[in-house]
């Protein structure tokens, strides 16, 4: 009768060889391009994050300062970024991501690194969710005297949301002053977006 080879440890050489072999596959797969992010920002898993941001292309623009031109991504290189995605319909948007947006901008205050956009990203519902009515939500409703862009037409689906693989409304993208895009996500609570912001800081 033949006795399975044994390894030093007591297990049986097979019974090694395959954990070694899965050890190896997880360290592979995590190396990957794509693969679930580890370490810092782990409990993000949205692609993009860590990538350069991709550009807006929001076509339509409200409330920007007198003599300014519609805001593009590249034009903040050196600062951070809080761009606010809604829809004028969207009761996430009014409930918690309007009042989180306010929270952390006051928070801010007086701080010129920081900017802060809100776009309505449409997709659905055009006749209600149009520009004027996001521009009275986010000015009048809330009271917050920041840029407001206008993304996505029946005929024109909205470049920003293709662009960043957004999944709807309400939808915060933090970007880095080095242009990198450091989170991407339906919800944000304020202390969070607070820390993560003051990490990336210069």
């Amino acid at each position: 009768m033949t006795m399975p080879s044994r390894s030093v440890s007591g297990l049986p050489r097979r019974t090694l060889l395959f954990v070694g072999l899965l050890a190896l596959t997880a360290g592979l797969w995590f190396a990957l391009p794509g693969a679930p992010a580890t370490g810092q920002g782990a409990d993000n898993p949205h692609p993009l994050v860590g990538l350069e941001a991709p550009l807006w292309e929001v076509p339509t623009w409200g409330n920007l300062p007198p003599g300014t031109d519609a805001p593009e991504v590249t034009d903040f290189q050196g600062k951070t970024i809080y761009l606010y995605c809604f829809q004028s319909w969207c009761p996430g948007c009014h409930s918690s991501g309007f009042p989180t947006l306010k929270k952390v901008r006051d928070h801010f205050a007086g701080n010129d690194d920081i900017v802060f956009l809100a776009v309505q990203t449409v997709f659905e519902g055009f006749d209600t969710n149009h520009h004027e009515r996001g521009m009275q939500i986010v000015t009048e409703k809330f009271g917050l005297d920041i840029p407001v862009g206008h993304s996505g037409q029946p005929d024109q689906p909205s470049k920003l949301m293709r662009h960043y693989r957004t999944g709807g409304t309400p939808w915060t993208l933090i970007i880095g002053p080095d242009r990198v895009l450091r989170y991407s996500d339906f919800h944000i609570d304020v202390d969070d977006a607070i820390k993560r912001i003051d990490r990336i800081q210069p």
